[in-house]
């Protein structure tokens, strides 16, 4: 005998004025600036706080090596490269230093988007250096090696920049070009500023501004396979799940690391997140069919601080609101 048939998708109970209640209550989070959340390719939630809106421009930072991991799948898918395996050294043979390490001449694609090309960081104590460099290529391929490539996870911006670089040469074309035609596509989608090193090659992995809005739509293009909502396919599915296999991990958090993309378990489900310096977070979780993207005051270390626990916390919320009516329909 057959049971009683499920309530319709419109009959079932909406998560939005739970979600929409959190994002209220997340005003106490001081540096937060926006928050928009999207359930079922629906914005069920927008808030804006201190003067700040879900529109307003913001330097997503870090978040920024997400949007370069696309840029590098679609080149791919492309024929711009050839795969994540393809060695760098000969697309930057004029840039490397004189006497090479050898090492460098096992360095791909792949591990430059996993933080695995084993040369000294640029990030951290070492960043200011790095960008007061007269040739931010060149200094990045001249670090020494600290272990071998495909070694452990080394955060580091120089390794996205390189990857910049490679678009730029193989490309003939600016990475915020092809950033704006290949995701040109994806309505809401706008880079508003990037900065450039001094030969003029954006800074591949830091300072890109987009709206928190905008960092929503390129987190529902992961969340669709690749797919914007009017059917036209930008991202490979292959290349969303190479990016989603973890690779390597953080030594600073243990979480999982793919090619941009940080993965954890938050309140149960498995988590997809992008994060930058100062609290720019996007998060997916495509069991829920759900994207968050937050964005924060840019000048103060989130991890240093706790905000971006308290980011996560407010995140596992989210995911339990929208959980909850579909437990219950």
């Amino acid at each position: 005998e057959a049971g009683p048939a499920a309530p319709p998708a419109d009959a079932r109970p909406d998560p939005g004025p739970a979600v929409r209640q959190l994002l209220e209550e997340a005003g106490a989070i001081e540096p937060l600036k926006a928050v928009v959340v999207a359930h079922e390719g629906e914005v069920i939630a927008a808030r804006g706080y201190r003067g700040a809106t879900p529109d307003s421009p913001a330097n997503i930072k870090s978040a920024s090596k997400t949007v370069m991991s696309a840029l590098v799948g679609i080149a791919i898918d492309k024929g711009v490269l050839e795969g994540a395996d393809q060695p760098i050294a000969p697309l930057l043979r004029d840039r490397l230093p004189e006497d090479p390490d050898p090492r460098l001449q096992r360095i791909t694609i792949g591990h430059l988007l996993s933080m695995q090309a084993g040369l000294e960081r640029t990030s951290g104590r070492n960043y200011g250096a790095w960008v007061a460099s007269r040739d931010w290529v060149r200094d990045a391929l001249r670090r020494p090696f600290v272990d071998e490539p495909g070694g452990a996870m080394l955060y580091s911006t120089g390794s996205t920049h390189l990857l910049s670089a490679i678009l730029t040469r193989e490309s003939g074309r600016s990475t915020l070009e092809l950033a704006r035609e290949w995701l040109g596509p994806l309505d809401g989608f706008e880079i508003t500023a990037w900065d450039r090193d001094p030969q003029g090659i954006h800074l591949g992995g830091n300072n890109m501004a987009m709206s928190t809005r905008s960092l929503l739509a390129f987190g529902e293009l992961y969340r669709n396979g690749g797919v914007t909502p009017d059917g036209e396919r930008l991202l490979s599915r292959e290349w969303i799940e190479a990016s989603w296999t973890p690779r390597t991990n953080s030594r600073f958090t243990g979480d999982g690391y793919g090619y941009g993309w940080f993965l954890r378990d938050l309140a149960g489900e498995p988590v997809r997140y992008a994060w930058g310096y100062g609290g720019q977070m996007l998060y997916v979780v495509p069991s829920l069919q759900l994207t968050v993207a937050m964005t924060s005051d840019e000048t103060e270390a989130s991890a240093r601080t706790g905000h971006r626990d308290d980011l996560h916390r407010l995140m596992a919320e989210i995911i339990r609101a929208v959980r909850a009516p579909a437990s219950r329909s």
